[in-house]
């Protein structure tokens, strides 16, 4: 690890996946309970048109990709509040027209397909250059700070819109701010895990701290750190492998969630076994049984013939082995 920080390369690629491993969640967690989890490529087929015009005009793609994805959020919102279409067609609307705009500006670009634009759209850690790691820098501080301090609202219109609204909440303020954040995260994850696959870095990980978390604010923290290791883990694999970041990050990403879901499924068949175990006697267990209690969790267990037992609906449930005395 220490020989990789001897490039200035990886330096920048290192930093630049921090960030996006812990952006790219934190704003997943809001589409995924708005069941909005493909947006991330609407907007990454949108950016890359942007990315299209910057090659095209030999400008940074960076700030077209943005300008692109931002006018495509607010549209994909104002559309879903007119009514006038549902939030599905109007994302794919801007999903095909966002490639076929890149497409066309790509085609018309001197020298053909440029080399470099299968960077953007998979990601390559060698793209990300000191100028773009300051944009991306700001930028995904923008994200961070944003979402942080709407994360109360931006939950209650994602969990309940209607009644977000009868409350008097800003909910298409709220939902364009939320469209805003994802185009803007879109655009900073782009050289590293690139267009074509940043919406698995926004869903994957909270999928994964979905099965884990008991909570919406304890799943949200798994899921950045699962973000983050992805990521981080991702470059560094793809530099000793040789293959490409995004890919990478994205496989790395999905291999938590299968060991996420294996370890809720072995929880899930714990439980339903001790469970199993409970025992019926005509002992009543209480303040004045006389066996001692014992503080177990949220509730309490009593200490009987060397076993732990907890009253559970007319019945015991043996928490524990032989205690040793």
């Amino acid at each position: 690890m220490l020989d990789l920080l001897a490039y200035g390369f990886m330096q920048r690629a290192l930093l630049a996946a921090l960030l996006v491993g812990l952006v790219a969640p934190l704003v997943g967690i809001f589409l995924i309970q708005r069941r909005l989890s493909l947006i991330g490529d609407g907007m990454g087929h949108v950016a890359l048109a942007g990315v299209a015009i910057g090659l095209f005009t030999n400008t940074s793609p960076v700030w077209s990709a943005l300008a692109l994805a931002v006018v495509a959020a607010v549209v994909i919102e104002l559309i879903r509040a007119n009514g006038r279409t549902n939030g599905d067609v109007a994302l794919a609307i801007i999903f095909y027209g966002g490639i076929a705009l890149g497409v066309v500006i790509i085609g018309k670009a001197p020298g053909g397909t440029p080399a470099n634009l299968t960077a953007y759209l998979f990601g390559a850690i060698t793209t990300v250059r000191e100028s773009d790691l300051w944009v991306f820098g700001v930028l995904g501080l923008v994200v961070i700070v944003g979402t942080w301090l709407l994360r109360p609202r931006l939950f209650a219109v994602a969990n309940d819109e209607e009644y977000a609204r009868a409350s008097g909440m800003p909910v298409l303020a709220l939902n364009i701010a939320l469209a805003i954040l994802t185009a803007v995260t879109v655009v900073v994850s782009m050289r590293i895990v690139g267009l074509l696959l940043i919406s698995a870095l926004m869903i994957v990980p909270n999928a994964a701290a979905q099965l884990l978390g008991t909570s919406f604010r304890t799943s949200m923290r798994l899921a950045m750190l699962i973000g983050l290791v992805s990521a981080v883990g991702g470059v560094v694999v793809s530099y000793e492998a040789d293959t490409p970041s995004g890919g990478t990050i994205v496989i790395l990403a999905i291999g938590f969630f299968l060991v996420a879901a294996i370890g809720a499924s072995l929880r899930g068949r714990l439980a339903a076994r001790r469970h199993e175990r409970a025992e019926r006697h005509a002992h009543e267990h209480g303040v004045q049984c006389g066996h001692p209690a014992v503080a177990h969790g949220d509730h309490v267990d009593y200490l009987h013939d060397g076993h732990r037992h907890a009253p559970h609906e007319g019945h015991y449930d043996e928490h524990d082995q032989e205690v040793r005395r």
